[in-house]
């Protein structure tokens, strides 16, 4: 093998190289049901190009996914998406978009490897979708927040409403955001960070 060859291979365009204050990485995961705006929270918050793994969604899936509220989608998620997005100068955050697809939930267990905390997107027009993710969380051990996804038809309910409905305990923060808003994603990721910091001193020794 000719390695000399390798010095032809582009790297990764100067905007995505990590920034020369980086101190410390953290993966984080967003999950939820299917549609309910994981792609579009990554691409809308990364400061990289996103990676994505969508596919054109086919009759085979019909009777298979449920895609209710979702109707004008074209495409899936049957892997994972990818970003990246500094928090300080010395943080930056790598974010996994799950898929939302129940047949390709078998994926989520290599994600949540490693992972510090999560996002759970929330459509009010699909609350029981959640069950299953949160359940799934909890399962594992991952600190989590609940981000409630602006949709144009989905009904609003008090945040503390929908804390009754998921049976969720008082410390887990829910707040609402519009996925499609950079601003309004890094917002719902601070509140995670948040999160998991407050953990952090609480379990810290006296």
């Amino acid at each position: 093998m000719d390695f000399k060859s390798f010095d032809t291979v582009p790297g990764p365009p100067p905007e995505d190289h990590l920034p020369h204050t980086t101190q410390a990485a953290v993966k984080i995961v967003i999950v939820g049901g299917f549609g309910v705006g994981k792609t579009t929270m990554v691409g809308s918050v990364s400061e990289i190009r996103p990676l994505t793994t969508e596919e054109t969604m086919t009759q085979a899936g019909i009777g298979v996914d449920d895609n209710y509220g979702s109707d004008s989608k074209t495409a899936t998620t049957v892997a994972m998406d990818f970003g990246r997005i500094s928090i300080t100068e010395q943080l930056v955050l790598y974010l996994f978009g799950t898929p939302g697809q129940e047949r390709f939930w078998f994926l989520w267990n290599g994600l949540f490897e490693g992972a510090l905390g999560a996002v759970v997107l929330l459509d009010t027009r699909r609350l029981e979708v959640s069950f299953d993710v949160i359940g799934r969380l909890e399962e594992r051990g991952v600190p989590f927040v609940i981000a409630v996804n602006s949709f144009p038809d989905a009904p609003r309910y008090p945040l503390e409403e929908l804390r009754g409905a998921l049976d969720l305990p008082i410390e887990i923060p829910i707040t609402e955001c519009d996925a499609r808003r950079r601003a309004s994603s890094r917002e719902v990721l601070m509140t995670l960070m948040r999160f998991l910091h407050s953990l952090a001193m609480r379990r810290a020794p006296a």
